[in-house]
């Protein structure tokens, strides 16, 4: 059974950093690509950045880019987004989705799996 736990949210004021992780378990790992997503309260969910199955290849919104990393450890399981230069407008509920496949997409209908999601909330 695929069970992903995302940990690492909470409340920091603009400008500030967070880093978010994904714990996995119930499949192998480093045979998929991983994503994380968002979605703020009232709108629709919204990609934010995925990962290629050996953690070579990324790719990010065009919001992000720049201020946000994606990266994995396949030894341990484990899925990360370095989120620095926080905006209140990257306040959402993040989560973090379990790919069909082992290469990068931006499309949810590419992921099968979700967790449970974490607050980020940014103050001004």
């Amino acid at each position: 059974q695929v069970q992903l736990v995302e940990s690492g949210g909470g409340l920091v004021q603009a400008g500030d950093s967070l880093r978010l992780s994904c714990a996995a378990s119930g499949y192998t790992f480093s045979n998929y690509a991983m994503a994380w997503f968002r979605q703020a309260l009232g709108k629709e969910r919204e990609f934010v950045a995925t990962i290629n199955w050996g953690g070579a290849g990324t790719y990010y919104a065009d919001s992000v880019k720049g201020r946000f990393t994606i990266s994995r450890v396949n030894v341990k399981n484990t899925l990360y987004l370095e989120m620095n230069g926080l905006k209140p407008e990257d306040t959402a509920v993040y989560y973090c989705a379990k790919g069909r496949r082992g290469l990068v997409a931006y499309d949810a209908r590419e992921y099968d799996s979700w967790g449970q999601g974490t607050q980020v909330t940014v103050s001004s």
